[in-house]
């Protein structure tokens, strides 16, 4: 089978996670596409395939040469967003892409000019959505990069290659995947994540991550009578926002630059919620981000009396830069797949957060690369066959270099 009809074998599956379920995986139809990949993957040959009860899979190829070096993991996520349904159609495939503006649905559409991805995509073939729903690159690109991989080391032994260790795994999109997560059972002791965007970029520096949430506590009252009396709760949570630099906003921000996100605020004149996201890459200014909210609900308490505002602040992933940096093996093989694909490497930082990052942080440094997708999460959600194909050869290549890795250190 070819790697873009395994894709689009995957979208069709619907994996959509959600939150607030009690169960693992959050959805039923995870469960069903690890079973299908389960027994793909089987049918290669490959006999160390598992599906755990939490419908995690894992496994691996056992080596084929007698030199002692690391296994090498690569892993792939199965669940889709809930920012729109999934494919509910076969989506469609244009080949020799001409460049042109591609119109999806009644105000939905693909334009080179403001999408520098899709710019890049001219002369291949690319598959795109009906404009209603997402796609499901992010991440059964990944998915059928790595089975595609694990298909052709069966039928080739010739290749040669150290063992090779796979996972595929639910709920990474409401960041849960990583809470059942086996590191025994994957049992490698490097790994690549393969979900990431454009092919040729290799990520290993990510955002340092936070939640928190703002609640405060008014006094409601008659509006007739309320001099001196009336806490607006709503007013004073706008007021605790505008105490946050507005510069240091998503919308404001690139690159390293981090950024205090208000992802949600309800109430009323009596209680107001606000749930913020805060990012930074370094460590230092990332705790400091965390003192600015906790002073802004001093002011607030301050001004209006203890208790108005309470502050909740919870740590999600971190930094793997400090987890991967001693093994720059990781970049430096990848950095030389990819060339060889004929792609310039690129190395980002990450604006957001990889389960690699917290795997990296578990013993397994795991840096992300590109699938060859883009516009995730969107109704102009894109895969480019060609692209794909590519990262499929270079996970193949990076197996190879790991089969003559000699040291730690040691290219």
């Amino acid at each position: 089978m070819k790697l873009y009809e395994r894709f689009l074998n995957y979208v069709m599956y619907d994996t959509m996670s959600l939150v607030g379920q009690n169960t693992v995986p959050s959805t039923p139809g995870q469960r069903v596409l690890a079973e299908a990949l389960t027994e793909e993957i089987r049918s290669f040959g490959i006999e160390d395939v598992r599906l755990d009860e939490k419908g995690y899979i894992y496994g691996s190829v056992p080596a084929n040469i007698d030199e002692e070096v690391p296994v090498i993991g690569f892993i792939a996520h199965m669940d889709t967003s809930d920012a729109h349904p999934s494919p509910k159609q076969q989506p469609r495939i244009i080949e020799n892409y001409d460049g042109s503006v591609i119109q999806l649905a009644p105000g939905v559409e693909l334009d080179p000019d403001t999408d520098a991805n899709l710019k890049n995509a001219v002369g291949c073939s690319i598959i795109v959505t009906d404009g209603t729903t997402l796609l499901g690159a992010d991440d059964k690109a990944g998915a059928a990069e790595i089975v595609t991989a694990l298909e052709y080391m069966a039928a080739h032994p010739e290749f040669k290659h150290g063992k090779v260790a796979f996972s595929f795994t639910p709920d990474e999109e409401i960041g849960t995947s990583q809470d059942n997560f086996d590191v025994a059972a994957f049992g490698a002791d490097f790994a690549y994540t393969v979900d990431g965007a454009d092919f040729g970029d290799i990520e290993y520096e990510n955002f340092n991550g936070a939640s928190a949430v703002i609640r405060i506590k008014g006094v409601e009252t008659h509006p007739g009578e309320a001099k001196d009396k009336m806490k607006n709760a709503a007013l004073i949570a706008m007021e605790f926002d505008a105490m946050l630099p507005p510069w240091e906003r998503p919308e404001h921000t690139s690159d390293y630059e981090g950024f205090y996100h208000l992802l949600d605020i309800k109430g009323d004149c009596s209680d107001c919620e606000m749930s913020y996201l805060i990012r930074e890459h370094d460590r230092e200014k990332y705790e400091e981000r965390k003192e600015t909210v906790k002073r802004a609900a001093a002011m607030i308490n301050a001004r209006y009396g203890n208790g108005t505002a309470e502050v909740e602040i919870r740590d999600g992933y971190r930094n793997m830069a400090e987890m991967v940096r001693p093994h720059m093996h990781l970049i430096d093989f990848a950095k030389e797949a990819i060339a060889e694909c004929g792609v310039e490497p690129r190395v980002p930082a990450i604006r957001g957060g990889t389960d690699g990052a917290e795997l990296s942080f578990k013993g397994v440094p795991c840096p992300n690369l590109g699938t060859g997708s883009f516009n995730h999460h969107s109704l102009m959600e894109t895969a480019n066959i060609d692209h794909m194909e590519k990262c499929c050869e270079a996970i193949l290549r990076i197996i190879g270099k790991y089969a003559g890795f000699k040291a730690e250190g040691q290219n």
